[in-house]
């Protein structure tokens, strides 16, 4: 069975990325090698992970990562916190995933 991540990085700015992947470990590191210069995190290396989740399905992967890219960065802040209390106060809370 194929699994899909979302994940979010911190950017040596500060900001947050968000992107889905099939490998994380890969997908990380092509981030910080700067692979793609047209990447939002080529300027802003060195990234770091600061969350992700797991799917089978990567429609379900697609809608979560839409999802977080459309929150404020107080809500990405909850979120990386695990913080679903705060999270749901900013709006809608998490869909269901197979690893929190």
């Amino acid at each position: 069975m194929r699994c899909y991540y979302v994940y979010m990085l911190e950017c040596s700015d500060g900001s947050f990325y968000v992107g889905v992947t099939n490998d994380l470990e890969r997908r990380i590191g092509e981030h910080n090698a700067g692979w793609n210069p047209t990447c939002y995190t080529h300027e802003r290396r060195p990234v770091r992970l600061v969350y992700s989740s797991d799917f089978s399905e990567i429609d379900q992967a697609i809608r979560w990562e839409k999802q977080i890219k459309s929150w404020n960065r107080l809500k990405k802040i909850a979120l990386v916190k695990g913080d679903w209390e705060a999270v749901r106060l900013f709006g809608h809370g998490r869909p269901s995933t197979s690893s929190g």
